[in-house]
C-alpha cells in the first residue's frame, strides 16, 4: 500500500521505516524542509532509528522523505504523528489541524486516516473528521475510513519497540476499525482493538496520567522522608519486595519527555473547559512534580551552605546529564535543563556534560567527563548534581573524585560527600 505519515519525529520516523520494511511504499511528509534534507541524505536525526536502517529503506525506495504535500496524492493509508504541545497551558491541536487540511485536498473513495498524536477524547471525531469531510467533500465512515491508535513509542527503550509493543487500534465504524487493524497487523506484532475512538483517546492520556500521578507521589514522599531523616530509597526497595498490590515508582529531579509534562494536562483542561469539573488528582500531580526542579536546587544549595559555608552563586558546579531520559538525546521539557537554568540564574558557574547531546541546553559547554579541561578534574567543582544517569557516566570515578554528589536518581551509594535525593 501506498502509506503516508504525516510527521517524521520520535513517532512518525519509526513508523515510517518499519512500514517501509513490512513492504509498503512509504512517503514521510515533514513540513522542517531541514529535517527533511537530512532525512532525504540518510541522516537520521531519531536515536532509535540508526543511518544504516534509514538507507536501506530509502536504498530500497520503499521510503521518500518530502515537504511537498503534493506526493500525498493517492495515498491508501495516512497517519498523523504530529506534535500536540501545550500552548499557555491550553492544549494545542494546531498541528493536528494543520494536518487534517492538507490531507483532506487528497482523499479518494476508500483511503483511511489514522490520528496517532496524544490528545483529549473526542478529537478524532469532533476535531478531524470535519475538516477531513470539509476538504475532501466526502463522508467519513462511507466515503473514506478514520481511525485512532495511539502511539506508545520509549525513546531509547531496547526491550520495548514499536513492532514488538501492543498497538491499540479504533474506528469511526466497524469498517474503519478492519482497515486501520488490517494496516497496524503489518507493522506490529500485537494490535488491541477498542469499542470506540474515544476510549482509545481517553486509554492513551489515561497511561501517561497514571505515571505522572504515581512519580509525584514518589517526589512528595522523598521530601518527606528527607525532612523525617529516613532513607527513601531503601523504603522503596522494602515495599517493593511486595508481589502484589504494589508497583515501584522512583523519584528524580521532575519529569520530562513530550508524554509526562503535557498528555495528563490534555485531560484536564478538556474536563474542565467541556463539563467544569476539575481533575484534581493530575493538577495536583503537576503542581508536585514542576517544583520538582526547585525542590533539587534548594537541596544543592543547602549542602553547599551547610558542608562548605558558601552560597550558590559563585560556586563551581558540575550538572551530569541533560536530556530527559537516560540513554537518549531527547531533552523535551527536560527536567535537568530547568535545574540548570535555575542556578545559572542564581549565579553559579555551571558545567553541564552529557554525552548523547553535543551542545547541552542553552549555552552549555560540551566537557568530557572524567577529564573536564585540560587542567580541571571532577574534584575542581564545589558540587555534582546528577541528574541523568547516562549509561557512559562513571560512576566509581565520580564518587571517587568527587567532593560532593547530589544523586537526584538513587543510582549511587550513599556515603559521607554523596547525598541522595
Amino acid at each position: 500500500m501506498h502509506i503516508c505519515v504525516l510527521g517524521q519525529g520520535y513517532v512518525g520516523l519509526p513508523l515510517a521505516v518499519r512500514a517501509a520494511e513490512a513492504g509498503h511504499a512509504v512517503t514521510g511528509y515533514e513540513p522542517d524542509r531541514a529535517r527533511c534534507e537530512a532525512l532525504a541524505a540518510g541522516s537520521s536525526y531519531v536515536e532509535d532509528i540508526g543511518d544504516d536502517r534509514l538507507r536501506a529503506v530509502l536504498d530500497s525506495d520503499a521510503y521518500y522523505a518530502t515537504s511537498d504535500p503534493q506526493d500525498l496524492k493517492g495515498f491508501d493509508i495516512a497517519v498523523i504523528t504530529v506534535p500536540t504541545p501545550l500552548t499557555d497551558r491550553a492544549p494545542d491541536l494546531s498541528c493536528v489541524r494543520d494536518a487534517g487540511r492538507v490531507l483532506a485536498e487528497w482523499i479518494e473513495p476508500g483511503a483511511t486516516v489514522v490520528l496517532e498524536s496524544t490528545t483529549h477524547p473526542g478529537t478524532t471525531r469532533d476535531v478531524l473528521v470535519p475538516l477531513l469531510e470539509e476538504g475532501s467533500g466526502l463522508v467519513a465512515g462511507r466515503d473514506f475510513h478514520v481511525g485512532f491508535s495511539p502511539e506508545r513509542i520509549d525513546p531509547g527503550n531496547p526491550d520495548w519497540r514499536l513492532e514488538n509493543t501492543p498497538k491499540i487500534v479504533a474506528g469511526l465504524t466497524e469498517g474503519c476499525l478492519g482497515r486501520v487493524k488490517d494496516f497496524y497487523d503489518t507493522v506490529t506484532e500485537v494490535t488491541v482493538p477498542a469499542s470506540g475512538l474515544e476510549e482509545a483517546e481517553l486509554a492513551k492520556v489515561f497511561e501517561n496520567t497514571y505515571r505522572h500521578v504515581n512519580i509525584a507521589l514518589v517526589n512528595e514522599l522523598s521530601r518527606m522522608a528527607h525532612t523525617l531523616g529516613v532513607d527513601v530509597w531503601h523504603t522503596l526497595e522494602l515495599a517493593a519486595t511486595k508481589p502484589f498490590g504494589f508497583t515501584r515508582f522512583l523519584p528524580g529531579p521532575g519529569v520530562g519527555g513530550h508524554c509526562l509534562p503535557i498528555d495528563p494536562v490534555y485531560l484536564s483542561h478538556h474536563v474542565k473547559a467541556r463539563h467544569g469539573q476539575t481533575f484534581r488528582l493530575i493538577e495536583l500531580a503537576q503542581d508536585i512534580n514542576e517544583s520538582q526542579p526547585d525542590y533539587v536546587v534548594r537541596r544543592l544549595q543547602d549542602a553547599l551552605s551547610r558542608r562548605f559555608r558558601r552560597s550558590v552563586h559563585g560556586a563551581r558546579i558540575l550538572a551530569l546529564g541533560a536530556a530527559y531520559k537516560p540513554g537518549t538525546s531527547d531533552a523535551r521539557q527536560s527536567p535537568a535543563v530547568e535545574v540548570t537554568d535555575r542556578l545559572r540564574q542564581m549565579g553559579a558557574d555551571v558545567t553541564v556534560v552529557d554525552p548523547h547531546l553535543p551542545v547541552a541546553g542553552g549555552g552549555c559547554r560540551e566537557i568530557p567527563f572524567g577529564a573536564t579541561a585540560a587542567d580541571t578534574t571532577v574534584g575542581d567543582f564545589d558540587a555534582v548534581v546528577l541528574l541523568t544517569p547516562h549509561g557512559e557516566f562513571d560512576l566509581d570515578r565520580l564518587a571517587a573524585e568527587a567532593t560532593y554528589v547530589l544523586d537526584t536518581r538513587g543510582v549511587m551509594t550513599a556515603a559521607p560527600h554523596i547525598e541522595r535525593l
